[in-house]
């Protein structure tokens, strides 16, 4: 059950708009950004304040990468999986940050802390190869400017930022 003070703010939200669908997204953003992840129980409700069913919601939620359906790390990593990105770098920086966390794709490394998810397109190929970090950029990465930001990650407190 979403928290009473949550649900006001999202129905002031929705009152706001033309049609109550217009604020899908951003009423699962707000759950997610209660519960770390949109959770069945959260779209559910969701669905049910904009007046659409859970199955709308749910492939909508889908189409978005930055709209988790399952539990994430404390850090997202959305690491651009885009050709501009592979032409800077010849090797994986995926497969290598996997490695250094020792995940797969989506799964939370063992201390909690980061989910590395491949992303079609973050658009700053000028900085290629990149990735966002909880809606931070980071660009011209290299195993060691990774390790270095890994590193920095790991002391910050951070809040889950969403993209929009």
């Amino acid at each position: 059950m979403i928290p009473e003070p949550l649900r006001e703010k999202l129905k002031s939200q929705i009152n706001q708009a033309e049609n109550p669908r217009e604020q899908a997204v951003n009423v699962m953003y707000e759950i997610q950004r209660h519960y770390g992840y949109l959770t069945d129980e959260g779209l559910q409700e969701a669905a049910a304040m904009v007046g659409a069913t859970p199955l709308e919601l749910e492939e909508l939620a889908t189409f978005y990468d930055f709209i988790y359906r399952e539990p994430v790390g404390r850090f997202v990593l959305h690491v651009c999986d885009g050709v501009v990105c592979w032409m800077f770098h010849e090797g994986s920086l995926f497969d290598y940050m996997c490695r250094k966390l020792g995940v797969c794709a989506g799964e939370v490394s063992a201390d909690g802390m980061f989910t590395v998810l491949p992303t079609a397109c973050i658009g700053y190929c000028d900085q290629a190869p990149a990735m966002v970090v909880n809606g931070r950029f980071f660009g011209h990465l290299t195993p060691a400017l990774i390790d270095e930001i890994l590193e920095q990650l790991k002391t910050e407190t951070c809040d889950l930022v969403l993209c929009r």
